[in-house]
């Protein structure tokens, strides 16, 4: 398995952004330029979900997609489809929201027909006189039976935080998905731009690591910190490197979609500009150094070793160090040798190395009772007793979420708090969190008070009220 992102997830382009464009003209400009996917926004400009031969639509495209080697996300964000005078009304919060409702439950009867990713769509804003919890009630209510309606169709539903929505992190996602029983079939799509006009914690990249395996759908743009506004790649504030490092870490393998609706009079230059960004990034996270070395150590494990001590001669501390090694261990994820190669390079590691290699389980994304998967968790429980927060936060990441048992995850959420270590770093906490755990939480917080001691903010994150599991 490559660590290049390129070979992972989809670049492709949202045909909001092509709004001077017909959907045909728009194809084929994406395919002429190098994309193999896109992200398909209903409404006028492009295609009508209520139009009479909105069905037959449908299987034309589906067939023309098909030629094209095009994979597709729905997206259901059109400002005005609904109403005309006020964007994207009514909220799925609203007192009526009969008119969001079919606009989803058509989104899912295209998406099935084009065999797509997903369908994307959002929360809406807060109805005036409502309160955020009556709100959330609602949004439960009302996601269950679409939810229901995907899964017979095989179709995912994604929710997109969006800024100045009810729903407007990745956290909000999680609570409204829990609410509605945490159907298997409803993740998260990411708007790298989003997670610095409201301020996720870790920016773009800690979005994607809390969204985890429940990330289906991802928007690219750029932003300045702070302000709703899809620029071109490079002319904003955020960290792409570490951004793009993250959708490899917890192993994206979706579609990756420009979202850049104001830049439609310049279409095509912008979607040649931003493949060729999206490819140096790729390339910026496997340098030739790395390439080299992955094409050594998937023929020849022995010299994982060297070449693991050698990263950072070779491509810098820090940051490029750690990529390099993860490339280096997932190259490994075929051999038979791979997985007692990675508990050598773990154990003999100093603690840089040893995060490399822990960080590198989420993306090997082994199956249970394989040979990777008893090595990650002998890896992890390791981890978990030493009393390097950086360790240990590692160690609760996505390999943890999906594989740690109930009590050994407890004890390591736990161990953070006691390191007054964020929980952040705990891939799906909102997810797994159970009344156990709160229970746990709660006996800390009596002792830490009975002590007359500070007790941690973080620890609010585990003692609210559960979804039993």
């Amino acid at each position: 398995m490559s660590s290049d992102p390129t070979t992972r997830w989809v670049p492709a382009y949202g045909t909001n952004g092509f709004g001077e464009h017909t959907l045909e003209a728009a194809l084929d400009v994406m395919q002429h330029t190098g994309y193999r996917a896109l992200g398909l926004t209903l409404g006028t400009t492009h295609f009508d979900p209520f139009a009479d031969d909105w069905r037959e639509r449908a299987e034309a495209l589906a067939a023309d997609l098909a030629r094209r080697g095009f994979r597709v996300a729905v997206e259901t964000g059109s400002p005005y489809l609904l109403d005309a005078f006020v964007p994207f009304a009514p909220s799925l919060a609203a007192d009526d929201a009969s008119a969001r409702t079919a606009l989803i439950e058509r989104a899912i009867d295209i998406a099935a027909i084009l065999g797509a990713d997903c369908v994307s769509t959002w929360s809406g804003a807060l109805p005036e006189g409502v309160s955020e919890d009556a709100a959330f009630e609602r949004l439960a209510e009302r996601i269950r039976p679409l939810v229901a309606r995907a899964a017979d169709a095989g179709v995912r539903l994604a929710i997109e935080p969006e800024p100045g929505m009810i729903v407007d992190t990745v956290a909000k996602v999680l609570r409204w998905r829990e609410l509605a029983g945490s159907p298997q079939n409803l993740g998260v799509t990411v708007d790298i731009g989003h997670a610095i006009v409201v301020d996720e914690p870790g920016g773009a990249a800690g979005a994607i690591r809390a969204a985890g395996d429940l990330l289906f759908n991802v928007h690219v743009d750029d932003m300045p910190a702070g302000r709703h506004d899809h620029l071109p790649l490079g002319e904003g504030d955020l960290d792409l490197a570490a951004t793009f490092a993250a959708l490899d870490e917890v192993g994206f393998a979706g579609i990756a979609a420009v979202e850049l609706p104001r830049h439609a009079g310049e279409a095509p230059l912008r979607a040649r500009q931003s493949l060729q960004y999206l490819e140096r990034l790729g390339e910026s996270a496997q340098d030739p150094w790395t390439a080299d070395a992955v094409t050594r150590i998937a023929s020849d494990p022995d010299r994982a070793e060297e070449l693991f001590a050698d990263a950072i001669r070779a491509v810098g501390r820090g940051e490029p160090a750690e990529r390099a090694r993860i490339a280096l261990v997932v190259a490994l994820a075929e051999h038979p040798a791979g997985p007692g190669v990675a508990r050598d390079l773990y154990r003999r590691g100093d603690a840089e190395e040893r995060l490399a290699v822990i960080k590198s389980l989420a993306a090997l994304a082994p199956t249970d009772g394989s040979a990777w998967h008893d090595t990650g968790i002998e890896i992890v429980t390791d981890a978990l007793r030493t009393n390097d927060p950086r360790v240990v936060g590692a160690a609760m990441g996505e390999f943890a979420r999906r594989h740690l048992d109930d009590a050994a995850w407890r004890q390591g959420v736990l161990k953070l708090v006691f390191m007054d270590a964020p929980l952040d770093q705990v891939a799906g906490l909102h997810e797994r969190r159970d009344d156990e755990l709160a229970a746990m939480a709660d006996r800390f917080a009596a002792e830490r008070a009975a002590a007359g001691r500070t007790i941690p903010h973080d620890l609010a994150l585990i003692r609210e009220t559960t979804v039993s599991r």
